[in-house]
C-alpha cells in the first residue's frame, strides 16, 4: 500500500507567512476605511469635482493664459464656484431675512389674535382645538422642551461637521485640480509605453463620463426649475423664482430631488390657496414619473452613453447601498464601469481602441 504522503508537496513557510501577512493587510486596510469612512466620502466626492472642474481649468489655461500658469487658471475657475455660490446663498437669504425681519414685527400681533381666537392663526388653532390641548399638555410639553437640549447640541455639531466637510472638500479639490497632472505624468512615466498610454486612453473616456453626466444633470434641472416657475407663474404664488431655484437646485440629486423641491412647492402653493396647492402637487406627481422613467434615462444615454435601463438600476443599487450620496455617484460610476470593462473586453478580443471612445473632440489620446 503506497503512502500517499510520499507525494505530497510540503507548502513553504514564505507562502504561508505572506498569505497570513495578506489577509493582516487587508483586514487593517478595511478597519482604517471603517474608521475613517467620513474622510473618504470627503475625497470621493473632492475627486467628482475635481474631474468636472477640470476642463475649464484647462480651458482658461489654454485660451487665456497661452497654456501657462495653471496655478492661476485654477483660482480664477474656483473663484468663480465660490462667486456662483455666494450669488445663490444671496437670492435665498435676502427674502428669507425680508421675511423674517416682517414676521418679527408681526409676531405680537399673531400671538395676541391667536390667544383670542381671531385672525387667520387663531381661527385654524380653534377649528383643531389647540388652545384645548396645549392647556391641558402644558407640563408635558415643557418637560419635553426641557428635553431638547441634547438633540439641538447634536444638530449644532452636524452643522459644524458639515461646514469642515464642505471646506475640506474645496480645498482637497482645488489641490487635485493643481497637482492633479503632475501626479498622473508622474504614475504614468512609471509604467511602459504602451500601457500608459492605454491608461491614459482609458482616462479620458472616464472624464468625459463625468462631465457628461454632469452637463445632462444640470439641463435636467434646467428643465425642471423653467417648467415649475412657469407652473407657479400660472397659479399666481408668491416668490415663484426663488421657489423654482430652490426646485431646480434640489433636483440636481437624481430620484429624490424632484420630491425635496416638490415638497417645498407644494407648501408654498398650499399658503397661497388650496387650489394652489393640490394643483402643483399634481403637476410634481407626474413630472416626476416623466423625468425619472423618460427624461433621465434619454438624457443621461446622450450624454453619459449609458443604456436607459443601465441608468435607472444604477441609481436604484446605489440609492439602496449609499443613500443621497450613491444617488449623486451612482451614474458617473456606472459610466467609469462600462469604460473599463468595454477597454478589456476590447483587448481581450486583441482590437484595441485606437482613440478614446468618448474622449474630448474624439482626438486620439496623444
Amino acid at each position: 500500500m503506497t503512502d500517499n504522503r510520499a507525494g505530497a508537496q510540503a507548502v513553504p513557510v514564505r507562502t504561508i507567512v505572506t498569505v497570513i501577512g495578506l489577509l493582516l493587510a487587508t483586514a487593517a486596510m478595511l478597519w482604517v476605511a471603517y474608521r475613517a469612512e467620513r474622510v473618504l466620502v470627503w475625497l470621493v466626492i473632492a475627486a467628482f469635482f475635481a474631474v468636472a472642474l477640470h476642463p475649464p481649468v484647462s480651458w482658461v489655461q489654454r485660451r487665456l493664459l497661452h497654456g501657462r500658469r495653471r496655478a492661476l487658471a485654477t483660482l480664477l475657475v474656483f473663484l468663480g464656484v465660490v462667486l456662483v455660490l455666494v450669488g445663490v446663498i444671496a437670492v435665498f437669504a435676502v427674502p428669507l431675512a425680508h421675511e423674517g425681519a416682517s414676521l418679527a414685527r408681526q409676531a405680537p400681533d399673531l400671538i395676541e389674535q391667536a390667544r383670542n381666537g381671531q385672525g387667520p392663526v387663531g381661527r385654524l388653532l380653534e377649528r383643531f382645538h389647540a388652545v384645548t390641548y396645549l392647556q391641558q399638555h402644558e407640563e408635558e410639553l415643557k418637560s419635553a422642551a426641557g428635553g431638547l437640549t441634547s438633540p439641538a447640541v447634536g444638530v449644532l455639531r452636524g452643522v459644524l461637521t458639515g461646514l469642515a466637510g464642505a471646506v475640506t472638500i474645496f480645498v482637497v479639490a482645488y489641490l487635485m485640480v493643481l497637482e492633479g497632472p503632475k501626479l498622473i505624468a508622474g504614475a504614468l512615466a512609471l509604467c511602459p509605453d504602451r500601457r500608459a498610454e492605454r491608461i491614459r486612453r482609458v482616462a479620458a473616456d472616464c472624464a468625459k463620463s463625468v462631465t457628461g453626466y454632469i452637463a445632462g444633470n444640470l439641463l435636467i434641472s434646467v428643465i425642471c426649475g423653467l417648467l415649475t416657475l412657469v407652473v407657479l407663474l400660472v397659479l399666481g404664488v408668491p416668490y415663484a423664482g426663488l421657489i423654482a431655484l430652490f426646485v431646480a437646485i434640489a433636483d440636481l440629486i437624481p430620484l429624490v430631488g424632484a420630491t425635496l423641491g416638490a415638497v417645498a412647492a407644494a407648501i408654498a402653493g398650499l399658503a397661497h390657496s388650496v387650489s394652489a396647492g393640490i394643483a402643483v402637487v399634481v403637476f410634481f406627481l407626474i413630472y416626476q414619473q416623466l423625468e425619472n422613467h423618460l427624461l433621465q434615462p434619454l438624457v443621461f444615454a446622450r450624454t453619459v452613453k449609458l443604456n436607459p435601463l443601465t441608468v435607472i438600476v444604477a441609481i436604484l443599487i446605489a440609492v439602496e447601498l449609499a443613500g443621497v450620496l450613491g444617488a449623486l455617484l451612482a451614474i458617473p460610476t456606472a459610466a467609469i464601469i462600462q469604460v473599463i470593462l468595454r477597454d478589456v473586453w476590447d483587448h481581450r478580443r486583441g482590437r484595441p481602441r485606437e482613440e478614446p471612445t468618448i474622449g474630448e473632440d474624439h482626438l486620439p489620446a496623444t
